[in-house]
């Protein structure tokens, strides 16, 4: 039964991956609102641990260290947190979808974003720290918090916690 688990979950995170990408891909729009200036400084120096090589053309600084598929799990469920360009958007099993910013902000590296139904769980997010194969985010309110791992070329990453099977 774990085989089947797995396989349902990848299915779910690949679903998810293509619909994240897709949604972060259109321009204007976001309803993002008030974050309107929080892309604009971020050309500024990468601080330490970010890797410039992973970033979409013409992404320097500190936001290039934040580009691509962030993968984790939360109460059972997958959260996918994609940042392409001054992008992001957070998409959560169950429906919960999320976009707006990503970027350097007073010598920060920090995501706001606006979810739709109006949840807070992830909106304002400051990066602790990112590198290759690892990004953390705390965020405002109750979720605290959460270390993501890359996803690389649509692929699972290895050791990702699983929930327990339900008997």
């Amino acid at each position: 039964m774990t085989t089947a688990n797995a396989r349902v979950r990848g299915a779910a995170l690949a679903a998810g991956l293509a619909g994240a990408l897709a949604l972060t891909a259109c321009g204007g729009g976001s309803g993002d609102g008030g974050s309107g200036g929080s892309g604009e400084k971020a050309g500024a120096t990468a601080s330490p641990g970010t890797s410039a090589g992973t970033a979409s053309p013409g992404v320097t600084g500190a936001a290039a260290g934040l580009q691509g598929s962030w993968i984790t799990t939360a109460d059972g469920k997958i959260v996918a947190l994609v940042v392409t360009g001054k992008q992001a958007g957070v998409f959560v099993t169950g429906g919960t979808v999320c976009s707006g910013t990503a970027g350097a902000e007073d010598r920060m590296q920090m995501i706001h974003l606006t979810c739709r139904g109006g949840g807070k769980e992830r909106t304002t997010g400051m990066v602790d720290s990112v590198n290759g194969t690892t990004l953390k985010v705390t965020w405002s309110g109750e979720t605290g918090q959460e270390t993501y791992t890359k996803a690389e070329g649509g692929k699972l990453p290895s050791g990702l916690p699983t929930a327990p099977a339900k008997r």
